[in-house]
């Protein structure tokens, strides 16, 4: 399969690379051993999505729940509204105090079927009320290779009742490899 947009292709190769061989790579030693590449969708041009952040949105803390049982604190930036296939869509981004990047954690119409039933993750920057989502760039957080690390479980607003057939897919060695 050809994909036509080499700074993806980049992006994706350079992840598997680093979950290869990085020792902070997210794989057990054992899964290490066996790891062929991460499984994608094939590239979506449909859902890199170019949208204005609508600002208006309920202030305050978004507690979120995360796979160990904890919590992270995020504020709600904004939300953007889509469409997928002709469906309307829309996803809050959030902001917290140790990054300059927005998070988009999502849920969607694939989750627990072609990809990590917990969810995926978004990362991007605003530039003033515009923003690129690109879905290609979707990926799954590091508790879907290994159970021990923590990570935030998308909130029930950002629950897409939409596909999202891109950006990575479930990890086929997922929990029952063990190191």
């Amino acid at each position: 399969m050809a994909m036509s947009n080499p700074e993806l292709n980049r992006f994706r190769a350079e992840k598997d690379r680093v979950f290869a061989q990085d020792p902070n790579s997210p794989l057990t030693p054992a899964q290490r051993r066996s790891f062929h590449g991460l499984d994608y969708f094939d590239e979506n041009p449909g859902l890199a999505i170019h949208g204005t952040v609508d600002r208006n949105v309920e202030p305050g803390e978004v507690r979120m729940g995360t796979s160990a049982g904890d919590e992270q604190v995020y504020e709600r930036y904004g939300v953007v509204r889509f469409t997928v296939d002709g469906q309307p869509a829309e996803v809050t981004l959030y902001a917290s105090e140790d990054s300059g990047e927005l998070f988009i954690p999502f849920r969607d119409a694939t989750s627990g079927k072609e990809t990590y039933g917990a969810g995926r993750y978004l990362e991007l920057h605003a530039h003033g009320d515009h923003v690129t989502i690109d879905f290609n760039y979707a990926y799954n957080p590091n508790c879907a290779y290994d159970p021990s690390w923590s990570c935030p479980l998308p909130p029930p607003e950002n629950w897409l009742k939409v596909p999202i057939r891109a950006g990575e897919k479930t990890f086929a060695a997922g929990h029952e490899a063990t190191a």
